[in-house]
């Protein structure tokens, strides 16, 4: 079976570095974030490209505040087919807020490694490393 996000019914299974943050655009639960001119669903296509910083806990909107999570968080319900211990990446193209296990590889593509695949169905993502800036 091959790698799919449903992005939808996601549970956030664990978490660390929660915190709160302000949209700039709908979301779902589980949805991978990053900041561009405000919190946002990342994505890894080079001429769109918004880098992976946290994980969405909660539903929202624009202009709404939700509960995040910068450090780490373990994801399940949204994805099926997963390759267990296989790298996690935010998706590119239009599938914005979405994580595939196939790298991106244009050039200036968001490329790092966000996560793994713990079973089939529940990946770890760790969005945010420490050298990474926050916007």
């Amino acid at each position: 079976m091959a790698f799919t996000d449903a992005q939808a019914n996601a549970e956030i299974l664990e978490g660390d570095g929660e915190s709160t943050a302000e949209l700039a655009g709908t979301v779902v639960r589980g949805d991978i974030l990053g900041y561009s001119s405000g919190w946002v669903r990342a994505l890894a296509t080079v001429a769109t490209a918004i880098q992976a910083r946290c994980v969405a806990a909660e539903d929202g909107v624009s202009g709404q505040r939700i509960k995040v999570y910068f450090v780490w968080a373990v994801i399940g319900g949204r994805i099926t087919g997963a390759t267990v211990g296989g790298a996690v990446y935010v998706a590119e193209g239009t599938s914005n807020g979405m994580y595939t296990q196939t790298a991106p590889t244009t050039t200036g593509d968001c490329n790092k490694i966000i996560g793994y695949a713990i079973t089939p169905t529940i990946i770890s993502v760790r969005p945010l490393d420490i050298t990474d800036s926050i916007a």
